[in-house]
């Protein structure tokens, strides 16, 4: 991928070319992004740009050996780690990122843009929560420990390192502090504040903006009709609970709840809680008169106009709060009808 065809973050993109260009190539990076925002491209592009063999105007060639190895995610340099699981699309007993690399490939290739849940789905794990284990950083160090195929840089891709376990980092540390000469490690996370310290304190921190209006529909275009539908499935649940609330409705309440409880997987419920964190931003960046920042689709201004005028000013704050702990209760595999069920009475009580 070459920066050009980066949606978005156009500032970020010219900064890295501008690092890669002057030699001050950071060892490690952590890209932290809102999930969707394109930190995985940027990173993509970034590794292709400090690989190509004849780069210009800030930018890759995209037509070099190392640029078209890039295009496949085929380049033998370049190495991606992802939080996985056992599943039926691996006979692995202790599978790592490459037991699937086929399955992140292919989605990665179609649109990098992706979320966690549709990696989860890729890679058949959808019942199961992912994790970077320690058999994974043996891997990695096993790699980078072979001599470099071709002169130009070795990289490692980290998707979601807040998924890493305390033993897994411990053995990695040692690397990414110091890592072999032209060897870098880009971590892209979702949640800063869940990155083990040990790791974060040693990286230089990026922060990946999230998509404009028309960037978002840009990437939404790449997406299949799929993805689209589940928006507007969980656009119409978020509509119909945030509308029995607002009207202290408690029994249309807690019919949502056991509709959210009711998702066929952990990464499907934790997939709502997601989007409907983000449409609670939404009502705050109204009621903050930040509008402009809302990135509200115009088929919708009616819906969040309406509630963000009928909800208390504190709403937002605690229910953010409140689903961070629903999410976390989720990965904890406590039951799906309790967390949902005392999410919801918890917004009632707020609204």
């Amino acid at each position: 991928m070459r920066f050009a065809d980066v949606i978005g973050n156009g500032n970020i993109a010219r900064t890295l070319a501008s690092m890669a260009d002057s030699g001050r190539v950071a060892h490690a990076m952590l890209l932290y992004e809102n999930e969707g925002s394109g930190a995985l491209a940027l990173a993509l592009a970034y590794v292709q740009y400090l690989n190509c063999a004849n780069p210009s105007g800030g930018d890759s060639c995209g037509e070099c050996p190392s640029c078209r190895q890039m295009a496949k995610l085929i380049h033998p340099d370049v190495h991606f780690v992802f939080p996985v699981n056992k599943g039926p699309k691996t006979t692995d007993d202790k599978p790592t990122s490459e037991s699937y690399l086929k399955y992140w490939r292919e989605l990665a290739l179609a649109d990098p843009y992706f979320s966690e849940s549709d990696l989860q789905k890729a890679i058949g794990i959808e019942s199961k929560m992912g994790l970077i284990a320690v058999a994974e950083a043996k891997h990695i160090i096993s790699r980078l420990s072979l001599a470099s195929v071709s002169d130009g840089y070795k990289a490692v891709i980290f998707y979601l390192p807040e998924k890493m376990n305390q033993e897994t980092a411990n053995r990695l540390l040692k690397m990414v502090e110091e890592p072999p000469e032209k060897t870098i490690f880009l971590f892209i996370t979702h949640a800063p504040e869940k990155v083990l310290q040990t790791i974060f304190s040693r990286c230089q921190s990026v922060r990946v903006m999230p998509l404009t209006k028309e960037e978002a529909a840009r990437v939404q275009a790449l997406r299949p009709a799929e993805d689209r539908d589940e928006y507007n499935r969980n656009m119409d649940l978020f509509s119909d609970l945030m509308n029995a609330l607002v009207s202290r409705d408690l029994m249309g309440s807690l019919e949502c709840a056991e509709t959210m409880a009711a998702l066929d997987s952990r990464e499907k419920q934790k997939g709502f809680c997601t989007f409907a964190a983000d449409c609670i931003r939404k009502i705050f960046m109204i009621q903050q008169n930040m509008r402009h920042l809302a990135d509200i689709a115009p088929e919708e201004e009616e819906f969040y106009t309406s509630v963000s005028s009928r909800v208390a000013k504190n709403f937002c704050s605690r229910t953010i709060t409140n689903i961070e702990k629903a999410v976390a209760m989720v990965d904890r595999n406590v039951n799906s009808k309790i967390v949902f069920c005392d999410l919801v009475n918890r917004m009632f009580l707020s609204i």
